[in-house]
């Protein structure tokens, strides 16, 4: 093999390994961001990775010394602001129905983007294959519960918005790169801090949170969006729709928080939590009123 071969070889398995790369990284931050949503809530996770890893980037790849053309800016505008979504809609799913079926769902994107841009009978049998390896890996078939439909139509949309990722990602890829990626996360933070100070409020800057913050916006945010831009500037979107199926099968080798697990939803542990603090108080009220009987 020759030299020229040997690059062009490497060359194509770059955006392969990145997206696989991408994929564990995320695989790694949802362990630590799971211990995130008890304290925080759904959108101060989703706000606190997408701050963290911003403030990562910014300060590895220093966007500012690449400046987008007007051409490229409304591209790169919708890509951030299609990351914002996308997180904030997924973990909103995620209050409502199991993860398993969250990401099943949310995976209609990607498939979609590889259905509609592939041209040969093979292209459409790995799209078929995915589909059902989705299905084989999730509970959604074997779920017998009816689910909650605004959490599926959450899941479906934040589907959508991972479609529209691919091609935003791509358009304003092409002229800047993995800066894109470090512009793109500055305007998803801004637009996620309020909801997640809605939710947490000063909670998103307690000490005790901290390495969590660090290790969640590294390996959730900043690391993973990197690699996949680096991954979508150079293979088509049809592969990348087709590759990113396996992101279950990689968590579930790896025993990480995927669709066979399920999590209690954030929301309803404060419920409970609430809920045990009136009964004790309640308890509390009514001994205090035994005791003051007894002594009258």
């Amino acid at each position: 093999m020759t030299s020229t071969q040997i690059a062009a070889a490497e060359a194509k398995g770059l955006p392969i390994g990145a997206l696989l790369g991408a994929m564990v990284s995320i695989q790694i931050g949802a362990t630590f961001a799971k211990g995130l949503f008890p304290l925080i809530g759904a959108n101060g996770t989703t706000a606190l990775r997408l701050v963290v890893g911003a403030l990562m980037l910014a300060a590895v790849l220093r966007p500012w010394r690449v400046r987008p053309s007007r051409a490229v800016l409304p591209w790169l505008i919708a890509y951030g602001v299609n990351l914002a979504a996308l997180n904030l809609l997924f973990y909103a799913a995620l209050a409502r129905i199991p993860l398993g079926v969250a990401v099943a769902l949310e995976f209609c994107g990607p498939l979609l983007v590889a259905t509609l841009s592939s041209r040969r009978a093979t292209d459409f049998v790995w799209v078929v294959l995915a589909v059902a390896g989705i299905l084989l890996l999730s509970p959604f078939i074997h779920s017998g519960s009816a689910l909650d439909p605004i959490g599926v139509m959450l899941a479906l949309a934040a589907g959508g918005c991972w479609a529209l990722y691919i091609v935003f990602a791509q358009k304003a890829g092409a002229e800047l790169g993995s800066q894109t990626t470090a512009y793109g996360l500055v305007i998803a933070a801004a637009l996620a801090l309020p909801f997640g100070l809605a939710e947490a409020g000063t909670g998103l800057i307690a000490p005790a949170i901290l390495v969590s913050a660090l290790l969640v916006g590294l390996f959730s945010s900043a690391l993973p969006f990197w690699l996949e831009m680096v991954a979508l500037t150079r293979m088509p979107a049809r592969l990348y729709g087709t590759l990113t199926c396996l992101e279950p099968a990689l968590g579930l080798a790896g025993r990480l928080p995927v669709p066979a697990r399920d999590p209690e939803p954030a929301a309803m542990r404060g419920r409970r939590r609430r809920g045990r603090r009136r009964l004790r108080r309640r308890a509390d009220h009514e001994a205090a009123g035994a005791i003051a009987g007894i002594g009258a």
